[in-house]
């Protein structure tokens, strides 16, 4: 399997954003991790479109390669924003089933848009509405944490989560990653992983540290145990 992790620049130095995406890949993340919050879904402000395309020219390593930009929607409604991220240059966009009012048509609308789709769901969120529509997406993100706010403590019963998603991504044969955000940190990422998750999200665990390489090499030693 093969480990992506994606650091969150909701955690970065926004006085000097491009500067930071630029030293986070350089320390070898694999995504770029945006949380999009609207202050009505989730009770925080974050940024826009505009950020994801100002952004988007320094998402790349030194040899030019473009780096994913994975944009998560803590918004509700979902369309038009997710529209206006697709225009700003997102790879991915992924948004949570109770913040639309029809998921398969929301889905359908960022692929539309030569964009990969992902749903998210809530540590006290049910799955079903994924088995109505996995053969439609790109990825699952599963909260670790309540949406809102950086910083907070992984919540264990996410692990079982992530194992009944993995079952359902393996039962359908379909390329699909299974993205885990929340309190993910180097002594947490082993059992995380174990669960089947492959792309992990980390925030302060990465741009809180002085040293973002040394961590994300300590995440991917651990995800090598």
């Amino acid at each position: 399997m093969s480990f992506r992790i994606a650091p969150s620049i909701l955690s970065a130095d926004f006085a000097r954003l491009g500067e930071e995406v630029k030293n986070v890949i350089a320390a070898g993340s694999d995504w770029i991790h945006f949380d999009v919050m609207d202050n009505h879904y989730v009770p925080n402000l974050t940024f826009g479109p505009m950020i994801c395309q100002a952004v988007k020219p320094h998402a790349r390593t030194a040899a030019g390669v473009a780096v994913p930009i994975d944009v998560h929607l803590m918004i509700s409604p979902v369309d038009a924003l997710a529209a206006l991220f697709a225009e700003a240059g997102a790879d991915y966009i992924s948004f949570h089933p109770d913040a639309s009012g029809h998921v398969h048509r929301s889905i359908q609308a960022i692929k539309s848009k030569g964009v990969k789709a992902g749903l998210v769901f809530n540590p006290a969120e049910p799955l079903d509405v994924l088995d109505w529509v996995i053969d439609d997406i790109d990825l699952v993100l599963i909260m670790s944490v309540n949406p809102g706010f950086g910083g907070q403590s992984f919540i264990d019963s996410a692990l079982r989560k992530i194992e009944d998603v993995r079952k359902r991504i393996t039962a359908c044969g379909k390329d699909i990653r299974l993205e885990v955000d929340g309190g993910i940190k180097v002594d947490n990422i082993r059992r995380v992983a174990d669960a089947g998750a492959d792309t992990f999200v980390a925030g302060s665990a990465i741009f809180g540290k002085p040293d973002y390489k040394g961590v994300i090499d300590a995440m991917r030693g651990a995800l090598a145990a």
